[in-house]
C-alpha cells in the first residue's frame, strides 16, 4: 500500500507539472484567455441580473424611505414653527388693536360676546364713569349697529340691529315712508310695518327717523335687500342689508363718549 500511494504521489506530482508547463508556454497567447474570462463573465451577467436589480431597488427603496422620513419630520418642524410665528402674530397684532382701539376717546373695544345671545348683545369695556348713557347709539363704520342697553361704571352691554327685541323706528329715505327695523335673533334684519302698497325696491337707504326721542335722526343703517315677505295686517316686510358687519365686531363708537376725568375706582367690574 506504501508503494502505491507513493506512485499516485508521483503520477499527481507529474500531472501538475505537466499543466504548469501548458500554461506557461500558453502564457504569451493572453488575448485568448482574456477573451475567454469576457465571454464567462457577459454569460454570468444574465443570471445574475435579477439579483443585481432586486439589491439596487432594495438600495434606492431604503435610500427614498430615509429621505423621505427627513423630509416630513423638517415639514412638521417647520409646521409647528410657522403656528408658533403666527400665534405670535397674532397675539401682538391683538394687543396693538387693543393698544389702538383704547386711544380713541369715543371708541369702546368689545370685552365679551356670548355664544348664546351672539346676536343680542355685547359688552363694551367703557361705562358710566366714561360718558355712557343707556340708550346711546352704538355705531360701527358710520352705520348704527345697535343701542347701549345696560350701563354699569366700567363697562356696558350693547344690544344689536340683530337682537329681536330692540325696534327702531326709521325712514326710508328715497319715499320717506317711516316703518320700524328688528332682527329675527338669528342675524336676519328686517324693516317691518311697511304698507305693501308701497313702491318700495332694493337697494332704498335706511336711517334712523326723527319719531325717536333716545335716538337722533339720519343715522344710517343700511339698505333694502330683495328678499320681502307678506305680514299680517296688509304689511310687507322687507330683508336690510345692515351697513354694520354684526358677525364681526371688535370696537363699537358710542356716541356721547368723553375723555376720562378721573380714576376709575371699584365701583363697578372693570372690562376685559
Amino acid at each position: 500500500m506504501t508503494e502505491k500511494n507513493s506512485e499516485r504521489e508521483w503520477i499527481h506530482g507529474l500531472l501538475a507539472l505537466a499543466a504548469s508547463l501548458l500554461l506557461l508556454a500558453a502564457a504569451p497567447r493572453r488575448e485568448f484567455f482574456r477573451g475567454a474570462v469576457d465571454f464567462v463573465g457577459e454569460v454570468l451577467r444574465y443570471p445574475e441580473y435579477p439579483a443585481v436589480f432586486i439589491e439596487r431597488t432594495a438600495r434606492n427603496f431604503s435610500v427614498w424611505f430615509a429621505d423621505r422620513y427627513v423630509l416630513q419630520e423638517r415639514l412638521k418642524n417647520l409646521k409647528e414653527e410657522n403656528e408658533r410665528l403666527n400665534l405670535v402674530w397674532s397675539m401682538e397684532n391683538s394687543r396693538n388693536l387693543r393698544r389702538e382701539l383704547d386711544g380713541f376717546v369715543r371708541y369702546a373695544r368689545i370685552t365679551l360676546r356670548e355664544p348664546l345671545s351672539w346676536w343680542s348683545e355685547v359688552r363694551i369695556n367703557k361705562g358710566v364713569h366714561d360718558g355712557v348713557v343707556v340708550g346711546a347709539p352704538a355705531l360701527q363704520s358710520g352705520f348704527l349697529a345697535g343701542r347701549v342697553s345696560s350701563a354699569e361704571d366700567d363697562f356696558a352691554w350693547v344690544e344689536l340691529l340683530s337682537s329681536s327685541s330692540l325696534m327702531i323706528p326709521v325712514v326710508i329715505e328715497e319715499t320717506r315712508d317711516l316703518g320700524v327695523v328688528a332682527g329675527d335673533g338669528e342675524g336676519g334684519v328686517w324693516l317691518l310695518y311697511v304698507p305693501e302698497n308701497r313702491m318700495l325696491r332694493s337697494g332704498m337707504r335706511i336711517s334712523t327717523a326723527m319719531v325717536s326721542e333716545a335716538l337722533p335722526p339720519g343715522i344710517p343703517l343700511g339698505s333694502l335687500g330683495e328678499e320681502r315677505r307678506e305680514t299680517s295686517g296688509g304689511y310687507t316686510a322687507w330683508r336690510l342689508l345692515p351697513g354694520a358687519s354684526l358677525s364681526q365686531l371688535y370696537a363699537l363708537e358710542i356716541l356721547g363718549l368723553r375723555a376720562p376725568s378721573r380714576e376709575k375706582g371699584s365701583g363697578g367690574r372693570p372690562g376685559l
